[in-house]
Order: C-alpha cells, then structure tokens, then sequence
C-alpha cells in the first residue's frame, strides 16, 4: 500500500479533510435521559459526554477542522463544546465549529434527516473548502483513528466509503446492514431490515454500519443535490444516499479493525436504556473492552474543577459507620457518607448519605442520595435528590408505577418524575 511507502500520506490526507458531526438527535430509545438533552450531549462513563468520542477521535488522527451540527435541545450540549474544546487555533485553521440549524428561505423547515442536516450546511463546506468530508455520528462510544479509514477511501479511488462492524444478527435489525465483493465495494444496504443478510460463511452475523462515511468533496454535494430533489426521499443518509450512490458510483466498506490484532475494537451503539447501563458498567470492571485509561488515545473532555472524592464517617443507629466503594468508580466532588455503594459508576459531585445501599446503578452528576436509601439496577438522572427512605429497583412493580423500567428491568429515575424542579438538569 502506498500508505506503508509514505508515512505523511494519512497526516496530508487528513489536513485537507473537513469533518461533520450529526448531533442534532433526540435519542428517543434513550427515554427520559433525553427530554432535556440531545442524545450526545447524554453523560457517560463517570465525566464525559457522548459527543467527547468523535470529537476525541478526530483530535487523536489529525483532523483539526470540525463542525458539529444541533438541532434538538441543544443548550448543554453547545455549553460543554464551547468549555471543553475551544483550545484549537484559528490562526493555524483549526476549529471546532457549532453549526446550528437554520430555516432555510425557500422551505421553513428543521433538519429533516442526516443527509438533510449536511445539505443544509453544503455553503459553509465549501466556504472551508476540503477535499474530503467525514461524517460522524455524534452519540456512539468507541476509539478509532479515522486516518487509516480516509487513506482506504483515496486508494480505492471510490467516490464514498462506509465504516462498518460486524454484529449479531439479531442486534443487526437496528442498523444499516450491507453486502460487499471481494474487494469491499458495498453491492446492497438496507436501513433497519427486518431480515439481516448475514455475512458469507457466518450466518449468524452480519455486515453493519457504523455511521461514518468520507466523501471526495465533490461528489457530496452531487449527490446531497439529486437528493434534496427527490420528493419521494426521506433525507436520511441510510435510506436515501447510500443506495442510490450503489447505483451510481462507487461506494466501498471500511471495516473497524485493529492494525495489530487485526480484532475488532470496541464500538457501543448506546441508543437505549439497557444498552446505555450496560456500556457504563462495563467500565467498572478490572479489565474493560474500552480502555478510558489508555495515554496513547486520551478521551478529551470538559470537566468542572472539583474536589477529590471523599468518604466520611456517618452515623448509623448512634454507632459511627464508613463509608466505602466496592467494585465502583467515583468520581471528583463525590461524598460517601456512611454508607456503602457496589459495582456502581458515580459521576461528578454524588453525594449518598449514611445507611444507604447503592448497587449495580449508574449515578449521573450532582445526585443527592438521602438516608436510609437502597437503589439497585437504576439510572438516576442528573441533579436528582433522592428522599430519605427511598427503594428504588427491589418492587417491580412499584418502580414501574413511578419511574421508567427498561425491558431488561433498569430503573431510569428523572427529577421530573420525584416532582423536582427539572431546570438544573444539563
């Protein structure tokens, strides 16, 4: 490969690349973790958000010019980007840049689907001027350097390129599934089948779509044009551009693979509640698949000046108790007074009062938990106060009468469902 003969090929290939994060959705799988938040801006893994691993990744490969695109609810979102990375320099091209969206003159209307949302902005692409263009998801979990990926894309001589993992069959249903030749030119894909087609030789997984294309630059707005003209199409990259552009142009999958292992690397689709506990319970372990300690590929992020952790002394029944973590991850500001919490994640500034029982739960920041307290298998949202007393995640059916019960049985708990005040939540 002409990559291996000249190692300052991906580095010019990625300073002429422009790259385009969709965060403008609402996540609507998530439940209530998005009535106040678009879905990348939904925290994750103890201090960062969704949106902080695209962002990080284009970081990590050399891509310096960057757009994020909102729409919904997007306030917390557009704060956390303006705080935690506004540390590029305009004077050597570098931005991350909010591109909010914008009625337009002839139709007064949102984004109406991803393809939509980057032919809105085609003016402000070819003001930047790249030669090619990355479109991320904004609300995916994984570490991938997308020099490799571009690289693929020039050599092949194709016109898209699609990054793409293997998956179950039966998880596969919820994304774009595609079939390929011999050389990865993509043949088929299909938006959320009801029948997957399975890989050749496995029949149990298959090909899917991770949300990442590059596009010649060009060749992006040729094709966002033929579509914003179709009236019968849906706007959406998935259903409507990939397919036609099977048809007329060259379309080539790049599989997510590590150079070394030649393994697939860790990628999460956390678009439910059972999906999004899952993720951030992996994390405790000794050993996790996504390594949020890795120095070679830091996570970047925006993170409010806090304390260290403490764990203090509380009085129970008149005799002093500790308070302890076991098998947990907590985090800056956080106070275990007396009580004890297990194989839990506490984001920022957690404070579980004495007696309390916290287990198996993922605790967003700035959670008060009072006395007497004992949560299992919940997703406590941000800037919940939880009364002195409470049992969360023991009764069935009483967690169902107050809160929303995922169907693997997490308890999502909101503000708005204790009747707090819901305008602190972030």
């Amino acid at each position: 490969m002409f990559l291996e003969r000249n190692p300052r090929f991906v580095s010019r290939l990625t300073r002429d690349t422009l790259a385009m994060i969709l965060a403008g959705g609402r996540g609507g799988r998530l439940a209530n973790l998005t009535d106040w938040r678009t879905k990348p801006a939904v925290p994750f893994g103890g201090k960062f958000r969704l949106i902080d691993f695209p962002l990080s990744n284009c970081i990590n490969s050399g891509i310096r010019r960057i757009q994020v695109l909102t729409q919904y609810k997007a306030h917390s979102l557009i704060q956390h980007v303006q705080r935690g990375w506004g540390f590029l320099r305009g004077e050597f091209g570098e931005f991350v840049e909010l591109v909010p969206a914008q009625q337009r003159l002839d139709r007064p209307l949102w984004y109406a689907g991803t393809a939509d949302a980057v032919y809105q902005s085609l003016d402000i692409v070819k003001a930047h001027n790249p030669e090619y263009v990355l479109v991320l998801a904004g609300d995916h979990v994984y570490k991938m350097d997308y020099g490799p990926m571009i690289a693929r894309h020039v050599e092949s001589g194709a016109d898209m390129t699609v990054g793409c993992v293997e998956t179950p069959l039966e998880k596969a249903r919820a994304f774009g599934v595609m079939s390929v030749d011999e050389h990865g030119q993509v043949l088929a894909f299909t938006e959320k089948p009801e029948s997957p087609e399975p890989v050749p030789g496995d029949d149990a997984t298959a090909l899917v779509s991770m949300g990442i294309y590059v596009f010649n630059r060009d060749f992006l707005e040729q094709v966002l044009r033929e579509d914003a003209e179709n009236p019968a199409s849906t706007r959406d990259f998935g259903r409507d551009v990939i397919p036609t552009a099977i048809h007329d142009a060259r379309v080539v999958a790049h599989p997510f693979r590590d150079p070394q292992t030649d393994q697939q690397p860790y990628w999460r689709d956390v678009g439910t509640v059972d999906a999004f506990y899952e993720a951030n319970q992996e994390l405790i372990g000794s050993s996790p698949e996504l390594d949020i300690y890795d120095e070679n590929w830091p996570i970047w992020t925006y993170q409010a000046q806090l304390p260290p952790a403490k764990f203090t002394t509380g009085t129970v029944a008149g005799e002093q108790v500790p308070g302890m973590a076991v098998d947990s991850m907590v985090s800056g500001g956080d106070i275990i007074n007396g009580a004890v919490v297990r194989h839990s994640l506490l984001f920022s500034q957690v404070v579980v009062e004495a007696n309390s029982v916290v287990e198996d739960s993922v605790i967003l920041p700035a959670v008060s938990v009072g006395r007497n307290c004992r949560i299992r298998n919940a997703v406590i949202d941000e800037g919940c106060r939880i009364p002195d007393d409470t049992v969360i995640g023991h009764y069935p059916e009483q967690d169902r009468r107050y809160y929303h019960v995922s169907p693997r049985g997490i308890v999502l708990v909101t503000a708005e469902m204790l009747g707090q005040d819901v305008n602190h939540v972030r």
